[in-house]
């Protein structure tokens, strides 16, 4: 028989089983995972992200439950689909929407190109995992398209500002011709937004008779927020909703901040759902992992406004699951990944803008990963031989085996930590003389010091860099000994709040010749991303 002691403890751990299993926590898909869009056909949902100018474009996502979620592609995985050279950082693919009509796939999306302007276009698709269309452009200008399929069978094509540059900063819309891409009706202010800054972000429902129009305001900081109005004619006027914002975490103290830019989706049991974006500030308000998706409930009855996670803010922790919550299934994203390079890197891997094929092989050396370091390096607005995936987690560590001789002394290749081409933390082997040399390196624009070199023995070198809220350390390893630390570096100065942008930091590995193609080409054998779960001992 059990005494009081053991009973109390008993029940604790069901109350707290029975606790975990009602809830979830944000971010769904953490790190560098922005502008969620989403759709659903028949109990699968599908959701998209921003990728600006990193290649392929537009990871799409499926998932039962909105809160496991699964990468299936990258959307715009051809050249020709994404053009994307000399694209500067967090220029390229913005906020692209998703949309299911008809046996279907669409996505809609702005490529920006600095001074070329703001080119909109769709593709399509009827397997979501691809291939995609090529790009059908069309003559709206702004960004953040979105497609609405009315109930009469017609489209409509809504972005923010119209096709001139002088347009007043608000939602337009116009009627597409879908299947030739033509516009087939002038283009019309809609809506200017609930009152906040940088009105965006526009997506349109229909329920209980009503047009709902969706937008992000405030812009994508910590003033950003999600606004509604509705009308009962497409083309307005649009009532705004009296209780706007209905989505802002600007005057809390959550863990979640930034909340945004936000898609709705109606699940099978009929409740509905929004997906947005929001960052985790780290110490001082610095974030730089990057805008990440969030899912939150709403409560949407019959002819009302809709209410967000039942106070119009987001929170970590949820109480609430959707339906066919897979509550048997682990935590996504809370496993080490081990990437072996005896085949092609998976979807979660990126280039810089266009990536030469001819610089990656693994068939020159079987079961490694071959970079031949072309003339371009880290700091130019190029490709160089270079791939990375996303950090996603404060206290996580990166590590990759390294074969790499270099003859000329203009040759490296090593571990790079970048938030952009002038702000990125370098750990790289080079030649000094007859000595290879390990050098770690920071770049914050036009500050560059290299803070440490160490001579290293013959052979492979296993580096690593260890990151939690304040510093990224950096360590390395020959045969079997242990690591030696090589320097210390602070996160913050790779902060958006330092850096600019829309990017998050990733984690790549790369090859130089710096201004002249490398003779001496840089084997990767693997690389391993370990989420670590520990006490964050670090300042809030």
């Amino acid at each position: 028989m059990m005494n009081k002691k053991t009973m109390f403890f008993s029940v604790f751990i069901v109350m707290c089983y029975c606790l975990s299993a009602q809830s979830y926590q944000n971010p769904v898909i953490p790190g560098f995972y922005p502008d969620p869009s989403i759709c659903r056909s028949g109990d699968d949902y599908f959701l998209v992200n921003s990728s600006f100018e990193y290649f392929p474009g537009i990871p799409i996502w499926t998932s039962k439950d909105l809160i496991h979620w699964k990468q299936i592609g990258n959307v715009l995985n051809r050249a020709s689909q994404l053009p994307l050279t000399n694209t500067k950082p967090s220029n390229g693919i913005y906020a692209p929407t998703i949309r299911y009509h008809n046996g279907e796939f669409y996505v809609v999306v702005t490529n920006v190109n600095g001074n070329k302007g703001y080119h909109n276009f769709y593709v399509h698709s009827s397997n979501p995992a691809g291939p995609w269309s090529e790009p059908v452009h069309y003559e709206q200008n702004g960004i953040d398209p979105s497609l609405f399929f009315d109930e009469d069978g017609k489209t409509y094509f809504i972005s923010n500002r119209g096709t001139r540059s002088t347009d007043e900063r608000a939602i337009y819309q116009s009627e597409i011709d879908l299947k030739s891409g033509k516009r087939i009706s002038a283009i019309q202010q809609i809506w200017k937004g609930s009152g906040g800054s940088y009105v965006e972000g526009p997506h349109m429902y229909k329920k209980d008779g009503y047009y709902y129009l969706l937008t992000a305001e405030g812009g994508t900081s910590f003033g950003h927020t999600v606004a509604i109005a509705r009308s009962r004619n497409i083309w307005g006027p649009f009532e705004s909703c009296p209780y706007n914002p209905i989505l802002t975490n600007r005057m809390s103290y959550s863990v979640i901040q930034g909340t945004g830019h936000a898609d709705l989706v109606q699940a099978p049991d009929s409740s509905w759902w929004m997906v947005h974006l929001a960052f985790r500030p780290a110490v001082d308000g610095i974030h730089f992992i990057g805008r990440e998706t969030c899912v939150a409930p709403v409560e949407w009855k019959k002819d009302e406004w809709p209410i967000v996670n039942k106070t119009g803010q987001e929170e970590e922790i949820i109480y609430q699951v959707p339906p066919h919550y897979q509550s048997d299934q682990p935590v996504p994203f809370q496993t080490a990944i081990i990437t072996n390079f005896n085949e092609m890197p998976g979807f979660e891997w990126i280039y810089l803008r266009n990536p030469d094929s001819t610089n990656y092989s693994i068939i020159s050396r079987s079961g490694w990963l071959r970079l031949n370091g072309n003339a371009y390096n880290l700091f130019d607005l190029a490709s160089p031989a270079f791939i990375a995936r996303r950090q996603q987690h404060f206290n996580f560590s990166a590590s990759t085996y390294l074969s790499f001789d270099p003859g000329k002394e203009h040759e490296e290749a090593g571990l790079t930590v970048m938030m952009d081409n002038r702000f990125h933390y370098d750990f790289y082997i080079q030649r000094k003389g007859q000595q290879r040399i390990l050098s770690l390196r920071y770049a914050l624009d036009s500050l560059q010091y290299i803070v440490s070199q160490t001579e290293l023995t013959a052979g492979e070198v296993v580096l690593k860099v260890s990151g939690d809220k304040r510093n990224y350390t950096f360590s390395f390893k020959q045969k079997d000994e242990k690591y030696q630390q090589a320097g210390i570096l602070n996160t913050r100065f790779l902060g958006t709040e330092v850096s600019g942008g829309y990017n998050g930091v990733v984690l790549g590995i790369y090859a130089t010749g710096n201004g002249k193609n490398s003779t001496s080409p840089a084997d990767f054998k693997w690389f391993e991303y370990q989420p670590l779960f520990i006490k964050d001992k670090s300042p809030k």
